[in-house]
């Protein structure tokens, strides 16, 4: 204790004291030992840590509150946990975080398996504690990962070393949402491959492992028509071109000619619509091996080399058909498990292309019902989406809990919309954000942010979400025990 007379006041006389004479205590204390006693109490206010039916106590707490979470059944139906990660070397442990180290949107996920009569614990791995970290998790009935692409290396760790302890997770049987097969599958650019001959696919949809497929595969569809050519790794629409022969000399069927490696491009990049000009042969070059003498000078914030580590290390480049009338928008569809929460129309500035985030983009909001999307949610819903995860490889695997797909639209203009094609743009499953949760992650201008900062009507909204998917969840558990 502090050397001064106002620092000798008793416990017992506390409740007589005012509010004057507990700060003229405190105010003989050192400033340490004032510190000690806000964490103090700040322990008492959070209650245990990882509260839950599932003894987490060898695991570091990273956590300084658990503000917002429901308490957790007495009996739990079936025992679960949300995976995160706090990046300890970055400011607020990552852009998706509160204040208290929580992912900004993790309350209405485990609250939605809470509502269920499941239990769900906030748990953080650290990854010098792996395998404490999985030795705990095998306590669990399933997994929802919360880990944001890039999050578990910029913290030290290996992602790869996170995913193969976590697939031996799933093949004992516990279910994790989603899972690293599914995440990979889903997320990689030759997934539109695999739904080609779908509803919501292009017939005329490569994928390019190689460097020699990618040049004579290019040559040739780049003759026949403008097309977008996607690299697996980007996010943001970095590595997306939408590309077209500046002399507009396309041959009349495929396969008549292939372009010549001098002939021009002109290509836009989606996740800044640049325009940029380069031969073919220069394309070709930056893709493959990036920026040197023979790929000439770029102006993309990109790299280029997306065939890089070979197949298994994600190296692959999709050619697709460009359609046109993505100009007028595309549609992002929220998905929880097979049911459509939301629609987003996102529509390029004018002059653009692309409606990546930042770009200028106006986004319009719809209900999951809304009419004149009705024919492609009912397609999608009932013809398509049965078919998707054994098409992808993942037959064994449920559709995942919380994720989007993103629709453009093919048709020509004056297509009844009751006949429009819709194609598949990406499917993303990787840690998808709740937007309604914003408020309440940390960044310069809201340091301090809360699960408290979310408005009254958004967190409605965000915890409808979560209902939902604890319905789905419980389901899915159900089922997998029968």
């Amino acid at each position: 204790m502090g050397s001064g007379a106002s620092a000798e006041m008793k416990p017992a006389q506390v409740s007589e004291a005012s509010v004057e004479d507990l700060a003229a205590a405190l105010g003989g204390l050192s400033a340490e030992e004032r510190n000690k006693i806000q964490d103090a109490l700040a322990a008492l206010n959070q209650g245990p840590p990882c509260p839950g039916p599932v003894d987490c106590s060898s695991l570091s707490v990273v956590a300084k509150d658990y503000n917002g979470l429901l308490p957790q059944p007495a009996e739990p139906k079936f025992k679960g946990a949300l995976c995160q990660i706090y990046v300890r070397g970055q400011p607020y442990g990552g852009s998706d975080k509160s204040s208290n180290g929580h992912r900004y949107d993790s309350i209405p996920f485990a609250n939605g398996m809470i509502g269920a009569g499941m239990s769900c614990q906030l748990i953080h791995y650290v990854q010098e504690e792996h395998d404490k970290f999985f030795e705990v998790c095998k306590n669990f009935d399933f997994i929802i990962v919360r880990c944001n692409p890039g999050q578990i290396k910029a913290d030290g760790g290996d992602q790869g070393k996170f995913d193969t302890s976590m697939k031996l997770i799933r093949k004992a049987g516990i279910q994790v949402w989603p899972s690293p097969d599914v995440m990979e599958k889903m997320g990689a650019k030759d997934a539109l491959c695999k739904v080609a001959t779908m509803n919501i696919g292009l017939e005329d949809t490569l994928a390019y492992y190689s460097e020699e497929d990618f040049a004579t595969g290019f040559k040739k569809t780049m003759a026949f028509q403008p097309r977008v050519i996607k690299q697996n790794r980007g996010s943001s629409g970095e590595g997306i071109w939408i590309i077209k022969l500046k002399a507009g000399n396309y041959c009349a069927t495929f396969g008549e000619r292939s372009c010549e490696g001098d002939e021009v491009l002109t290509l836009f990049e989606a996740n800044d619509n640049h325009e940029e000009e380069h031969t073919v042969a220069e394309f070709i070059e930056f893709c493959v091996n990036g920026r040197n003498d023979k790929s000439g000078t770029w102006t993309s914030k990109g790299v280029g080399k997306y065939l890089e580590g070979g197949k298994d290390a994600g190296g692959q480049i999709v050619d697709q058909r460009f359609c046109p009338r993505i100009v007028e928008g595309e549609l992002r569809y929220n998905q929880i498990g097979d049911a459509v929460v939301g629609i987003i129309h996102k529509k390029p500035k004018e002059g653009g292309i692309s409606a990546v985030g930042g770009t200028g983009s106006i986004y319009t909001y719809y209900e999951a019902d809304e009419p004149k999307f009705a024919s492609l949610t009912e397609n999608f819903l009932k013809t398509d989406l049965p078919l998707i995860m054994p098409a992808l490889g993942l037959a064994e695997e449920p559709v995942p809990l919380w994720w989007t797909t993103d629709f453009i639209l093919a048709s020509p203009e004056g297509t009844a919309t009751a006949d429009e094609k819709w194609i598949v743009g990406e499917f993303n499953c990787s840690c998808v954000g709740i937007s309604k949760c914003l408020a309440a992650y940390c960044k310069d201008d809201s340091p301090n942010a809360t699960y408290d900062d979310i408005s009254a009507e958004d967190k409605a909204e965000a915890n409808k979400y979560g209902t939902l998917m604890g319905t789905k969840a419980l389901g899915i558990m159900e089922a997998s025990k029968k």
